[in-house]
């Protein structure tokens, strides 16, 4: 067992499996019973920069127990793939690319294990991870549905905000157009109108919110030019929840992110109590 694995809660190691999915990609893979290896719905989570898939282990501990299975994945450059240059914004862009490019392998990963329902796949993810999820949701795929957490799908406007905009000048230089090819705001044609959750504090001192309602609204319009219901997209906010910068988490507000977040999934896989 590697070291991060054996700090988890006691409950989750049981239930978890270190592997290794699609091209090298590092996984924590959970079942609500791998004896049984009945088939369930499940979530691919990715962490924010600078962290590792083994955060936020009460995140899958949830989920298991209402019989959601979780494959919680190590970013380009992270965890056990630890790469120094990606723990700075300087290769943001080089990670969402990477990142995106690696779930084929990973959903191919979860099949050949027959333990998952692959007709209910969700993907999700915070910062980086939800950075990586809203590009990957603008081409082809397989998610009945996805969840974000202080991240944004509009890129240009974090990286270079305009005048007497939601934010600051972002410290890395990044090229316009490497920004582009990635920036789910410039590529909407692509994204399938799917149930969405989006998490946010208000006060997010690096992933300003304004830029993000702007790519939901933006969104919920190309939903309704799709003939879909604009209301399968939710965001919700919290106030002063005392996180780190107002955006590593939800501070005192983390419980109620969690439950928001499990009742979607219950939701969205037709599970019960």
């Amino acid at each position: 067992m590697i070291e991060r694995f054996a700090q988890l809660p006691r409950s989750l190691q049981k239930l978890s499996k270190h592997m290794t999915l699609g091209e090298g990609v590092p996984a924590l893979v959970a079942h609500p019973d791998w004896e049984r290896g009945e088939k369930v719905p499940a979530v691919i989570w990715m962490h924010g920069r600078t962290v590792n898939k083994e955060l936020d282990p009460g995140r899958y501990q949830r989920w298991l127990r209402s019989g959601i299975g979780a494959v919680a994945l190590d970013l380009p450059g992270h965890g056990e793939r630890f790469d120094e240059s990606f723990q700075t914004g300087a290769r943001t862009l080089e990670l969402i690319e990477q990142g995106a490019s690696e779930i084929d392998g990973v959903l191919a990963s979860m099949d050949e294990l027959g333990v998952f329902d692959m007709a209910q796949i969700a993907i999700g993810g915070m910062s980086a991870g939800g950075m990586v999820t809203l590009w990957r949701l603008c081409q082809d795929h397989r998610f009945v549905g996805a969840m974000v957490e202080g991240t944004t799908g509009n890129l240009k406007e974090l990286y270079f905000p305009s005048a007497g905009s939601f934010g600051r000048p972002w410290p890395t230089d990044h090229d316009p157009a490497e920004v582009a090819k990635v920036d789910p705001m410039e590529h909407l044609d692509g994204f399938r109108p799917i149930p969405l959750l989006a998490l946010h504090n208000e006060g997010d001192e690096m992933v300003p919110i304004g830029g993000q309602r702007v790519f939901l609204d933006r969104l919920r319009a190309h939903y309704q030019s799709q003939g879909a219901d604009a209301d399968l997209i939710e965001l919700h906010t919290f106030v002063d929840s005392g996180a780190p910068a107002e955006h590593a988490g939800f501070g005192r507000y983390a419980n109620d992110a969690k439950n928001l977040q499990l009742a979607f999934l219950k939701n969205l896989f037709g599970i019960e109590g």
